[in-house]
């Protein structure tokens, strides 16, 4: 548990100092190449959720995020997720999320700055947006695939159980 506790640290300090770094180099709508003709970082300031959806509802974005990351939380302290797949994908998951959060409380708005230059209509993310999307895609794999063959209610059993069955 400590191992996951250091992961869910370690992105969200990368995706705050990715985060500090656009603030402190570049000014609101300014661009710089970052892989040039591909990304390019553009400094955006997110007042919404996904596609600014639900824009200018901070408090229930905090909220609703808050409460989806306390849930996971449980998820993972609770060991109720144990395939190391569910496990890595709750981890991302909750840097991610809670990376978003911490902007949302601290600053009112998230701060994003990947810019797709091949897609210009595409929203520009940040480095926990990215985290948040890999662990659900990871997530739907694991539940899909894993879920009833390692952690559904049929292979669950209860820490006594367990320890019975080996005496």
């Amino acid at each position: 548990m400590i191992r996951c506790i250091l992961a869910i640290c370690g992105l969200i300090a990368a995706d705050q100092a990715v985060k500090w770094y656009t603030v402190s180099h570049l000014t609101l709508g300014e661009t710089a190449p970052l892989l040039p003709g591909l990304v390019e970082l553009l400094r955006v300031h997110n007042y919404g959720a996904a596609w600014s959806s639900f824009s200018g509802m901070r408090w229930l974005l905090i909220v609703v995020t808050a409460a989806v990351m306390a849930v996971l939380a449980v998820l993972l302290l609770r060991r109720m997720v144990r395939h190391p797949l569910g496990v890595t994908a709750l981890v991302l998951i909750l840097g991610g999320g809670v990376g978003n959060l911490i902007d949302r409380i601290r600053l009112g708005y998230v701060v994003d700055m990947f810019h797709f230059q091949f897609w210009p209509s595409y929203p520009v993310f940040n480095v926990a947006d990215i985290f948040v999307v890999a662990g659900v895609i990871l997530f739907l794999l694991y539940y899909l695939f894993l879920y009833e063959k390692t952690d559904g209610k049929k292979n669950r059993s209860k820490p006594d159980d367990r320890k019975g069955a080996q005496d």
